[in-house]
Order: C-alpha cells, then structure tokens, then sequence
C-alpha cells in the first residue's frame, strides 16, 4: 500500500488524512477536492459563518501547512471525473492521472434544488459550500424580506441568523409541521413557538409551486394560491448523495448513497466510501441509513483508515447531532424514528428542555435544548440498551448524572 487517493473536501476528507498520519503511514496521500479550498468545517455556514460572527480563516479543519507537513499532495479546484478499477486511477478534470492501492470516497452531497417554474431566477440560494454562503451574504444583509423554503434544521438555522440581523423573514414548509421528518410533533411545536416569539413566520402545508420575477426574484406561489413577495430566497429541502464516481466505475449503489460494509468497504474491497455519501448499516439501530452529520463523517473515517491497516473494527457509532438557533444550542443524542413514547424534562418556555424518546421502554434519541448533562447521559443510556423509568427521566428535581446512574446499576 503506496499510494492512497482521497476524494473529497469536508469533516471525512480531513479526518482520514488526520488518521493516516496517526498510522505514521510513509507513502504517498492525494486529496482531491472540487473546491478550491482546504477541507473545512460546514456546519457553520448556516450559522456563524453566514453571520460574520466567524471568519473565513477559521473554517479550514486543518491548515494548509498540516497538510504539507503530513506530506498530502492538495489537488484543490480539480475534480475527479473516473475511477478506472481495473488500472487503480482516478483521472482528474486536469488532464492527470493519480494512481491509488486505496481509494477513499468523500464526496458527500448536493443541496437538491427547486424544480418549479422560476427556479433559474437570480436571487435564489442554498447553502452547503462556502462559495454558496459567500454569494448569499451580500444579499442575505441588502435584503429586507427573506422567504426560506424547508422547515428543517437549515432553513430554521438561516432564519435565526436573518432575524438577528432584522430582516422579515417567512419560513415556507411543505409538510404539516416543520422538522417532521426528524423530531416528534411537541418538539416542531417548541420551535415553531420559539421562531414566532422571535419573530419569524411559519406556515406549514405551503408547496411552493412557482416563483416570480423578470430576472430576479419577487414572490413565491404556493399550491392553495398564497402569494409571498420576497428579495431572497434560501431552500434547504434536502441533500443528494454524490454518488456519480461511484455509478460510473460499476461500484453498487443503493437509492440513498454509495453502499458501504461494516468497515465502510464498498463492493470493490479497495475503494472505501466515508460521510454523508454513504449507505450504511446502523448496529445500534438494526436498519440501513445514511446519515448527514460531523460525527458519522469522523468515525467513519477512523474506521476505513484502521481497516487499510489490518483492524477489524466494525463502524457502530452512536449518531449525534447539534443545531444551533438564536441563543439556543440543540443537542441530539441517536435516531428518533419508531418511538412510542416521548418524555419531557425541564421547561420548553424557558428553552431548558430535553425530549426523551423511549421504544418499548429503551431509551433510543434524546434532543436536548441547553442540558448538556442530559446529552451526555442520554448517549450512555441509548448506548446501554436498558429499560428506562419514564417518570425517574421526566423528574427534573433530581440531577440527570445520579438518574443515569441508577439506571445503569
């Protein structure tokens, strides 16, 4: 194993070349990445970044000197256009050829666009580079009303951020409540309250079926005939695997992203795919997925490095997650989806909250609104498997840590 190949340019991309140089690994590392700049960190870019609280030079997740200093190779602003299975090469939008012994997938996603009558108008954004947020902060700070399309967490995190600035700003979600695919329907309640005690518009059941403008946007059409003028519109309606290097070389592809095994194998056992572009097996949660998120991206990638050096490490990670929202810091702890039962801990109205989400009495996601004590126990006790007592959980006179303990006893 002499030469290993990276492809991509996020939290994955950064951590296999950090791993790499934690296995002292002495041959050649290639990172190739679309953009022109070093791996950096995203989840700010909705938030800290698009406000300006956070600047340009605090993104990169490593500086371009740890790179030189591990001895990576940076193909930065280049794209990889073939993996070539049978030679070992990636062939580049440059006209080179990179050889590989490994390969490593980290392509991640594109932010999947509108698709209706206007859609091509100026004026229209997403968010999920930094060239995307540097384009949109211009207008983002002229604007005076801001329509976000998708209730989700990144339309909710750019409409906290709008409204800190004073813009009139109009969240529009097709679904009957915002955040319906991820949290119960007390949670979306507690957001949408804290969004209109700020000051933001919420509807719910608003398709967006036209937008309007000679050039530029002007208003947004909905399905029921709802009119809404607006100067800029973000959508943040979801995100498409990038999935097409691995299409064209024959590599098995599942409807959600780039299948992957247990040590993030793809079906060739020398191309590993790592981050948001994978379709894995959760341990912990008995079921496929493909998840979006930092955590998932990180272990990941310690998991397909150890593999190329001998480790049978199975990827069994808890998934977890943070929002961040007005003053506000939303911490996830594990998956949601098939709860039967939700406890509430704390006080939703003054934004000191921890949801709990049981399944057959197993505590299985935690969404913890300013309880980090909550957050870091409810991973053990998700992690732990063991049977919860509902009223112990919602009793929030006594500490969470002492809960937690009795529960794991």
């Amino acid at each position: 194993m002499q030469n290993i190949v990276i492809v991509g340019g996020g939290h994955a991309a950064a951590q296999a070349v950090t791993s790499l140089k934690q296995k002292k690994f002495e041959g050649t590392v290639t990172l190739i990445s679309e953009e022109p700049v070093v791996p950096y960190q995203r989840p700010p870019l909705s938030k800290a970044y698009l406000s300006g609280d956070l600047a340009a030079e605090r993104l990169p997740i490593l500086r371009e000197a740890a790179y030189e200093g591990a001895g990576v190779t940076l193909k930065l602003g280049t794209r990889a256009e073939k993996i070539n299975r049978t030679d070992k090469t990636v062939s580049l939008s440059s006209g080179e050829t990179v050889p590989y012994d490994k390969l490593i997938l980290a392509t991640g996603g594109q932010p999947r666009k509108l698709s209706c009558p206007g859609a091509d108008l100026a004026g229209i954004h997403y968010v999920r580079t930094q060239a995307d947020t540097d384009a949109l902060r211009p207008e983002f700070e002229s604007a005076e009303k801001l329509l976000v399309v998708g209730g989700g967490y990144i339309g909710l995190e750019i409409a906290a951020v709008a409204r800190k600035l004073g813009k009139k700003v109009t969240v529009l979600e097709a679904m009957d409540r915002i955040l319906a695919r991820v949290v119960a329907p007390e949670v979306s309640r507690f957001y949408a309250d804290v969004h209109s005690e700020e000051g933001v518009t919420i509807l719910t059941d608003q398709m967006v079926t036209s937008i309007e403008g000679t050039g530029r946007v002007e208003a947004v059409m909905t399905a029921d005939g709802n009119r809404f003028e607006a100067d800029v519109i973000v959508a943040g309606i979801g995100l498409i695997a990038s999935t097409e290097l691995a299409t064209a070389a024959d590599i098995k592809v599942a409807q959600m992203g780039i299948e992957v095994n247990g040590f993030c194998q793809t079906s060739d056992p020398d191309i590993y795919a790592i981050g948001d572009v994978t379709w894995h097996h959760n341990v912990l949660y008995e079921r496929d997925m493909r998840l979006e998120s930092v955590q998932n991206a990180v272990d990941q990638a310690k998991v397909a490095v150890g593999h190329m050096f001998g480790e049978e490490a199975v990827y069994d990670a808890l998934p977890w997650f943070w929002s961040d929202q007005y003053s506000m810091k939303l911490q996830i702890a594990g998956l949601s989806a098939g709860f039967d039962t939700l406890i509430t801990r704390g006080s939703p109205s003054e934004r000191s909250v921890a949801f709990f989400y049981l399944k057959e009495g197993k505590l299985i996601a935690a969404d913890c609104v300013g309880r980090m004590g909550e957050f870091m126990q409810a991973k053990k006790l998700i992690a732990a498997k063991v049977d919860v007592d509902a009223e112990k959980l919602a009793d929030d006179s006594k500490p969470i840590k002492d809960i937690a303990a009795e529960l794991l006893s």
